[in-house]
C-alpha cells in the first residue's frame, strides 16, 4: 500500500515592523546602524561641529537591541533599497 506524499509545511512570510525598517539599516558586514537624533529643531544654538557630528550614522551598540531590530525587521539586510535595474 502506498502512501500519499505530503507537502512540506507551508513557510509563512514574516511581517516587517515598518517603523523599525525606516529607522535602521544593516551594513554589508551585518552591523545594524541608525542615524542620530536631535536634528529637527534648535539647531541654531548648536555649534557647527555638533551639527556635522549629528549627520553621521552610529552603530547600535547593545546586542540585545540589535537582536530585537533583526526580529522586528527580518528582511532588513536581505534586499537592497534601490536594486540596480
Amino acid at each position: 500500500m502506498t502512501r500519499k506524499k505530503t507537502k512540506d509545511p507551508k513557510k509563512y512570510k514574516l511581517k516587517t515592523h515598518k517603523a523599525t525598517a525606516k529607522r535602521f539599516r544593516v551594513t554589508g558586514t551585518g552591523i545594524v546602524v541608525r542615524t542620530r537624533g536631535g536634528k529637527s529643531h534648535f539647531r541654531r544654538r548648536k555649534s557647527g561641529r555638533v551639527k556635522r557630528a549629528l549627520d553621521k550614522v552610529t552603530t547600535v551598540g547593545n546586542k540585545a537591541f540589535a537582536r530585537r531590530i533583526r526580529i522586528l525587521a527580518p528582511y532588513l539586510g536581505k534586499y537592497k533599497a534601490n536594486p540596480p535595474a
